[in-house]
């Protein structure tokens, strides 16, 4: 497949500042402190840029089978696209704190939606701050639009056809963007259950990442592709993590790559323990 541009410095996110054309949303988000992005945004933000909420607005309703993170209606995140001014036709960007782990899941529902042209600003916003570009605190008052969303579901791969054929697991090269101790089941911070889903492999997106959260070059990351893939680029494969956020981090780098477009496991390895009854792996693998 020939390569994809996503990635979007702060210069040229910068130079584009002001085109009509163009919408910028805020995905700023913390685990531990779920009010946090919002009041972030509220404090200082990319101008021109609107806000996206992981919990409220990327995800929907998590249910006693689900995940922490399961996908939103795709009536529901379009709704609320267009009460944000988003158009169908709108060049996105998207960004968080730095690293791109929530801003890669916007990313990905934009493009599971049907949406043509989304990017991630390299570095999110303290890359932005680092090179003082301009912020404002002002909110923004963009008129609504209709938002047509239509969403994909061959982008997703479901808990229930993983389960009906855990053998064949090892096939769909499911990788596990978790780091490689919570994979391995040495701990888990997050989830109550510490493991991996058996067949799965260990490649976490901090791997992708450079030490000031900007991303590594692509052939770096192209490399760490193939050692979990091949070099055939038209191979098939799954993406997963601990709720089916971060996962969309490696889709977005596998996509720049020329790899195939992946399935994305949205209920992951917290809905994928749900059912006790669910083989675990708790080593490297």
């Amino acid at each position: 497949m020939a390569q994809q541009q996503i990635l979007i410095s702060a210069a040229a996110l910068h130079a584009a500042s002001g085109d009509p054309a163009w919408s910028i949303i805020d995905c700023r988000f913390n685990l531990a402190d779920t009010d946090e992005g919002r009041r972030s945004f509220e404090k200082s933000h990319i101008p021109g840029a609107v806000f996206l909420d992981l919990d409220r607005d990327l995800s929907g309703p998590v249910t006693a089978e689900s995940g922490r993170h399961p996908l939103p209606a795709a009536s529901a995140i379009g709704k609320r696209l267009g009460e944000l001014g988003v158009g169908n036709t709108d060049t996105v960007v998207v960004y968080d704190g730095g690293s791109g782990a929530t801003a890669a899941r916007a990313w990905w529902i934009l493009r599971w939606l049907g949406h043509k042209s989304v990017f991630l600003l390299d570095g999110g916003f303290s890359h932005w701050q680092a090179r003082r570009l301009p912020v404002e605190t002002r909110l923004p008052a963009r008129p609504s639009v209709h938002y047509k969303a239509q969403a994909n579901p061959a982008l997703v791969v479901t808990t229930e056809e993983l389960a009906a054929d855990v053998p064949g697991i090892p096939a769909r090269n499911l990788l596990d963007a978790r780091d490689r101790l919570r994979f391995a089941g040495a701990e888990e911070p997050i989830d109550p259950v510490a493991g991996h889903v058996p067949g799965a492999k260990s490649l976490p997106f901090a791997d992708f990442l450079n030490a000031d959260d900007t991303w590594r070059p692509l052939a770096e990351r192209a490399a760490l592709l193939e050692n979990a893939l091949g070099s055939d680029r038209d191979v098939a494969w799954c993406v997963m993590c601990g709720s089916g956020v971060t996962a969309c981090h490696l889709a977005i780098s596998g996509l720049e790559a020329g790899f195939s477009e992946p399935q994305l496991y949205v209920g992951s390895w917290s809905e994928w323990i749900r059912d006790e009854n669910r083989p675990r792996g708790t080593r490297e693998g």
